[in-house]
Parts: C-alpha cells; structure tokens; sequence
C-alpha cells in the first residue's frame, strides 16, 4: 500500500515538474514571438522613414532629374508596400504609431502591446534618419530641413497651423479607414499591402504642399531631432493630430464594420 501511495505521489510530481517545464517553454516562446514583431516594427519604420523621407532628401531635388513631389509620395507608398509583405505577416506591419493606436481603437490589437510597439517604431524611424543624415551630409552639403514636417515656415507651401491640423487628422483618419478596411476579415487579404502602398501614396500627393506630409509620429520624430529648432517645435502637432485622426478611424470603422465571426 505504501508503494502505491509513492507511486501515484511520484506521478503527481512528475506531472507537475513537466507542467512547470513546459510552462516556462511556453513563457520564453511568446515572449520570442514578441520580440520578432517589434523587431519586424523597428526594420518597417527604419525602411520607411530611410526610403520615404530619403528620397525628399537626396532625390527630390537633384538638378535636372529630381523625382519631385510625386516622385517623394511613390517612394513612401513604396516603402510601407514592400514591407507590408516582407514583414507585415510578423508584426502585422504597423510602422506607425498612430495605426497601432487606431488599429486599437479598431478592435483589431492589444491595447498592452502598444508601448512596446510605439517604442520600436521610434527607434527604428530614429535609426533610418541616422543612416540618412551620415549619407546626406556626405558630400558636404547643407540637409536642409532634413524633410521635416511642419508648418508656417516649415510647411513647403506656406500653410498655417490650422491648415496642417486639419490636413493631418484627415490624412491620417483615411489612412485607417483604408488599413481597416483592406485588412477586414471579409477582405481579400492578399492585396491589403497594394491598397495601403498605394493610399499612403496618394496621401502623399495631395499633402506634402501642407506639411511635408506626417500622418506618422514616429516619422515626424525621427526627422525632427536632427533638424532641431523650429521642427521640434512643432512636432506636437505631428503626435497630437495622427493619432486624433486614428481614434476617430477607429471608431468609425467599428461601427461601419466589426471585425467579429
């Protein structure tokens, strides 16, 4: 009887010390699993502020065969496609914080991750302006406003501070409604990363004139701690409005369409 009762007491450790193995496996996978996605959100935000704000920087105005304002609007369309499918299956392919917080006011994202992804995409769009500022200046040439946002004087057409206000939050709000939307679960999923490219473009198109065109904190952030002075501030505006413009995406596509089964 007693060999029994050790017995059965032996199983009952054994059962225990494989779930508290297991239970730590399990711990350190997910806490994995959520490195790679801010990992997948530092590498986006540090291609599309590289990518995007680089080419208003070295590409915009180069004598004779400078890309443009148009050319400015493909390349951070450009940016946000490639990576949407390059990693976008990993972290989902935010890049921005004021998607991850509209995507929150969505229904579609943990609000106890938004720190840490918010964080990610600074330090990766600080990283991308880092590389872009030792390229730029390496020829010896003035950076300019390095493609900071902002307005009054540091808008590129003159615009006031009501008029990029307004530009931001409405940018950023059909910015949401497009990612909401392309990403729904009754969407076709396979060509989100093509409508969002593409609508981040044509924002581009009808907003660098106002702002240099934000509808992204992190980007804003990045571009205005090497510029200084004036950009940083206005960098207020290019928080407080995305993310105004999100909240409001948010709740408006929840209504229009739940994401639920």
């Amino acid at each position: 009887m007693i060999y029994v009762l050790s017995s059965k007491n032996q199983q009952i450790l054994n059962a225990k010390k494989d779930y508290s193995i297991g239970n730590r496996y399990l711990k350190v996978k997910l806490k994995t699993n959520f490195m790679k996605k801010l990992v997948a959100e530092f590498i986006g935000t540090f291609w599309l502020v590289l990518g995007g704000c680089g080419s208003a920087v070295l590409a915009a105005g180069f004598p004779d065969v400078g890309i443009g304002f148009v050319g400015v609007a493909f390349a951070f369309g450009l940016t946000v496609l490639t990576m949407a499918y390059a990693v976008g299956h990993i972290s989902g392919g935010h890049f921005n914080p004021a998607v991850t917080i509209g995507l929150w006011m969505g229904g579609r994202f943990d609000a106890k991750e938004i720190p840490s992804y918010i964080i990610s995409q600074v330090i990766g769009g600080i990283a991308g302006a880092g590389v872009l500022y030792l390229i730029a200046t390496g020829n010896g040439s003035d950076v300019g406003n390095f493609a900071a946002n902002g307005y009054d004087s540091l808008s590129p057409g003159g615009y006031n501070m009501t008029a990029a206000l307004v530009t931001e939050v409405v940018m950023t709000f059909m910015f949401l409604i497009i990612i909401l939307g392309a990403t729904h679960k009754n969407a076709n999923g396979k060509f989100a990363g093509i409508a969002i490219g593409l609508g981040l473009t044509l924002i581009h198109l009808i907003s660098i004139p106002v702002t240099n065109t934000s509808v992204n904190p992190a980007r804003s952030t990045s571009q205005a701690l090497f510029a200084g002075g004036e950009a940083m501030g206005q960098l207020w505006l290019f928080w407080v409005a995305p993310i105004v413009g999100a909240v409001l995406a948010g709740i408006v596509y929840k209504f229009m369409a739940p994401n639920k089964d």
